[in-house]
């Protein structure tokens, strides 16, 4: 036989049971106090998640877990097990629950059955203490934050497409400091290119006058030897 048979032949809570029975204040005193336990017990297999104060949570807990941990022992043939599930469960169709559903779900645990934790205060209630008692493998989502990363998760898919846009802005405002860097480096250039330009347009109308004052003083030039020639030529001749 190994360990898990071993396990199963146990009748062992895994949960801390206090030595004494918890005073839970009621006005019909020992007798009340047992039927609020019931009530919160046959609510807890019928909802499996319950919210309320955390001293009737914490003693509830272990009547549900030995309740619990008796059907999966004895089964629905156990009579001293069935008359148990009968007191503690109100609502008969429950009794179906316990052996037919919670029971195979919970033979293979090797944790306690139930969890509880404790849930923040309610204003103004600041001095009661509430709690969340549930059962484990319900189908409600959990309440422990799973540190996995898991994409699939709809609250990664939102952070990641939040990171993209993010991302797409800075990279959009990034590009646009390089190009007005680049833009002004270009305007920094070009007037920086203009100053030979335009010193060489200035050489060049420059000598482009010159040759002009060249050309008209060779012409006046010739115009004045021309005269002269002609002049010359017009005087009368010597008498011999």
């Amino acid at each position: 036989m190994n360990q898990a048979d071993i396990t199963h032949l146990i009748s062992k809570l895994r949960i801390k049971v206090a030595p004494t029975a918890r005073k839970l204040k009621n006005p019909a005193g020992p007798e009340g106090r047992l039927n609020k336990l019931r009530k919160i017990v046959n609510a807890l297999v019928k909802y499996e998640r319950l919210e309320l104060q955390y001293p009737r949570a914490d003693e509830a807990r272990g009547y549900a877990e030995r309740l619990i941990s008796e059907a999966i022992r004895h089964g629905d043939s156990h009579k001293p097990t069935m008359e148990m599930a009968s007191f503690w469960l109100e609502e008969k169709q429950l009794v179906h629950k316990l052996f037919k559903v919670l029971a195979p779900r919970f033979k293979d645990y090797q944790v306690a059955y139930t969890a509880l934790y404790k849930a923040p205060k309610k204003y103004p209630d600041e001095l009661l203490s509430y709690s969340i008692l549930e059962l484990r493998g319900n189908p409600f989502p959990p309440l422990i934050f799973d540190g996995s990363r898991n994409k699939n998760v709809i609250h990664n898919v939102l952070l990641e497409e939040a990171r993209r846009e993010y991302r797409k802005e800075k990279y959009a405002e990034i590009a646009a400091k390089v190009l007005s860097s680049e833009n002004q480096q270009n305007q920094s250039g070009n007037v920086k290119n203009k100053e030979p330009n335009v010193i060489s347009k200035a050489a060049q109308e420059i000598s482009e006058s010159e040759q002009l004052l060249k050309f008209s003083t060779e012409e006046k030039q010739n115009e004045q030897e021309i005269d002269q020639s002609s002049s010359d030529i017009n005087k009368p001749l010597p008498v011999v």
